[in-house]
C-alpha cells in the first residue's frame, strides 16, 4: 500500500489565536478562538461522554472535553477505552447510521475523497488546523488524505495513550469496520502532526509503531515517575467493533 503524500491541495484555517497564525511550537499549547460551531461540537461530544461513561468535569470548552477523556481512561483497559469511544460515536449518530453510510459511501476513490473533504472543515475543532493532501493508495493517486499540522487533542492531553486509544484506533476501527470505508491514521509523535488516509486499510495493531511509542514523560500529567514506555499502551486487541462497555466501565 502506498503511504507517501505528494502535494498540498487545500488549507482550511481554524480559529487560531497565535500571533504567527500557526500552531505553537512543540511543548507549548496552541491558543484558539473557538467559534460557536466549535463550542457546540465540544459540548455535544462532552455530553455524550458523560452520558456513556458516567464521568464529569467542572472545566469548560476544550479543556473540559480533554479532562473527561482523561477520566475515561482511568481504571479502564485499552480495549475498554476504545469500546467507550465507539459507543460515544454511535450515540451521536442516528439509528442505523453505519448501514446507511455503507450504502451511500461504498469503499471507492470518490467516497474516500469526499470523506477527506468533509473531515477538514468539520473536525478542526477537535484536531486543529488541517488540509487536504494528495496520497497514493494501492498505486492510485487520490485526494483522500488529511494532514493535521499539530493535533490539538494530543497537545492538550500530552498523552500518547489517549491519542492511540481514544482517537487513532477507535476512529480507524469505526470507519473501517462499522462504516466499511478503510481509514489509516498515522500520528507523528515528534511534532504532534498526523496524517489520515481514507481508503487505506490500517496496519494490524501488532505491526503499528504507534502502539510502541514511549511516554511523553515531560508533558503528560498522568505519566508515572521515570516513565519511558507509555503505560496506557499495554494491550493489543484486533478490533473494538464487537466490544461493549459493560459494568466495569461505569
Amino acid at each position: 500500500m502506498g503511504r507517501k503524500s505528494s502535494r498540498r491541495v487545500r488549507v482550511v484555517r481554524c480559529g487560531l489565536a497565535e500571533p504567527t497564525g500557526k500552531p505553537a511550537p512543540m511543548g507549548e499549547i496552541t491558543r484558539y478562538n473557538d467559534s460557536l460551531f466549535d463550542k457546540g461540537f465540544m459540548a455535544l461530544f462532552g455530553a455524550k461522554m458523560r452520558q456513556i461513561t458516567g464521568k464529569s468535569t467542572q472545566l469548560k470548552g476544550y479543556e473540559g472535553f480533554v479532562d473527561i477523556s482523561k477520566k475515561v481512561i482511568q481504571g479502564r483497559t485499552a480495549l475498554e477505552q476504545r469500546a467507550a469511544v465507539r459507543q460515544v460515536l454511535l450515540s451521536i449518530l442516528p439509528p442505523k447510521a453505519p448501514e446507511t453510510f455503507r450504502k451511500l459511501f461504498p469503499p471507492t476513490k470518490w467516497s474516500a475523497e469526499l470523506n477527506a473533504a468533509i473531515t477538514v472543515p468539520f473536525f478542526q475543532w477537535l484536531v486543529g488546523p488541517c488540509e487536504l493532501m494528495e496520497v497514493e493508495v494501492n498505486g492510485v493517486k487520490q485526494k483522500s488524505g488529511v494532514k493535521i499540522a499539530k493535533c490539538r487533542y494530543l497537545e492538550n492531553s500530552g498523552c500518547v495513550g489517549m491519542c492511540v486509544n481514544m482517537c487513532k484506533i477507535p476512529t480507524q476501527d469505526f470507519f473501517t469496520n462499522d462504516f466499511g470505508l478503510p481509514l489509516t491514521m498515522t500520528p507523528n509523535f515528534d511534532d504532534m502532526s498526523c496524517e489520515m488516509v481514507y481508503g487505506q486499510k490500517p496496519l494490524p495493531l501488532e505491526e503499528d509503531t504507534a502502539l510502541k511509542q514511549p511516554c511523553y514523560a515531560s508533558l503528560c500529567s498522568m505519566a508515572p515517575p521515570k516513565s519511558t514506555a507509555c503505560p496506557r499502551l499495554p494491550n493489543v486487541s484486533p478490533e473494538v467493533s464487537s466490544g461493549t462497555i459493560g459494568d466495569p466501565l461505569l
